[in-house]
């Protein structure tokens, strides 16, 4: 029986230094996360950002250079026997012999646990009991993905890490996939799942926390966070080439809180967008431009993560304009 506890993870001024030259790196530097039991928490972040090392330390993969870490209430250092035993992990990336069948993959990794759930039930409920035969090279990519998930879960654990589960998988297996993991959550059970994909976090989560330079700069609900955005509706549209506008002309559009600029394209966050519309379309044709493209949508989870980190996630470049906050009239 599993004991509620009112926080699965707990981190305080957690920091991991790295010696290089010409001057060590900081790859977690003073971060503060509290995961509640049950919840399903995402980690997100750029490339670089930390939440790898973080997820790691969490794991007992690797020591921390300071701070505190709990993790169900107990310490790594001090507890890891017990700690493993009530762990799940599936890695972003799990190299499992491929001379070996799915059933017999699923009955070593059960054997690392005291206690834990049958290996045929786990294939079962990951949708593999027709493959329990087939050797794990013969797998398709989807196929290897829900198996590694089974590995994390066939433990019987309490809380799970999850390193980008669905890269890579067909629209289909991600979101078998997810059904799993709804299913996990629903017996009361906690997952830390880091991903890509911002409508995975959006779906699956309940709360995120956005990672960047080490520490935790945005923390809530997708929801929460994609209201802090100032406006639920987006504008994006493009001019015809040569031509542009003020920024400052868009900021002061009716109804338009933040205006951001990805290359030649303009977005405008806004809060009635029957309003801002008509406004936009009337500065654009008084001053004698055209558009090249013109879109409405809902905000979502994605521009948050642009408009605090200046970039997409899955960008590997410079950083984007970040949004610029309509001035105060």
């Amino acid at each position: 029986m599993i004991v509620a506890m009112p926080h699965t993870i707990r981190c305080r001024d957690l920091r991991k230094r790295y010696p290089a030259k010409p001057q060590p790196v900081d790859a977690v530097n003073g971060l503060d996360l509290e995961v509640e039991s049950g919840e399903c928490f995402g980690l997100l972040g750029p490339n670089g950002a930390g939440k790898t090392t973080t997820i790691e330390i969490l794991e007992g993969l690797l020591a921390p250079t300071g701070g505190e870490v709990e993790v169900l209430g107990l310490r790594w250092g001090t507890h890891d026997d017990a700690l493993r035993q009530r762990l799940g992990i599936s890695l972003q990336e799990t190299k499992l012999s491929e001379k070996l069948t799915v059933r017999e993959t699923a009955s070593l990794f059960r054997s690392f646990y005291s206690r834990g759930l049958e290996p045929e039930r786990v294939l079962d409920e990951v949708s593999l009991t027709e493959k329990a035969s087939a050797q794990v090279g013969k797998l398709s990519g989807g196929q290897k993905q829900r198996l590694a998930v089974a590995l994390a879960l066939v433990g019987d654990p309490e809380l799970v890490f999850l390193d980008e589960p669905t890269t890579g998988l067909d629209p289909q297996s991600r979101r078998q996939l997810w059904d799993i993991l709804r299913r996990f959550k629903a017996q009361g059970r906690t997952i830390l799942i880091t991903t890509h994909y911002m409508d995975e976090a959006e779906r699956l989560c309940d709360r995120v926390a956005v990672v960047d330079h080490g520490k935790v700069i945005a923390l809530g609900s997708p929801a929460e966070l994609i209201a802090q955005l100032g406006g639920e509706h987006l504008i994006e549209f493009m001019l015809m080439e040569g031509e542009t506008i003020e920024e400052s002309t868009l900021s002061n559009l009716p109804a338009v809180v933040s205006v951001r600029r990805e290359e030649e394209a303009f977005i405008l966050a806004c809060t009635a967008p029957h309003i801002a519309l008509p406004a936009l379309l009337a500065a654009i044709q008084s001053r004698g431009l055209n558009l090249a493209r013109l879109t409405t949508r809902h905000a979502s989870l994605e521009d948050v993560f642009v408009t605090l980190t200046g970039r997409h996630l899955r960008d590997e470049g410079e950083p984007t304009n970040n949004a610029n906050p309509k001035a105060k009239r």
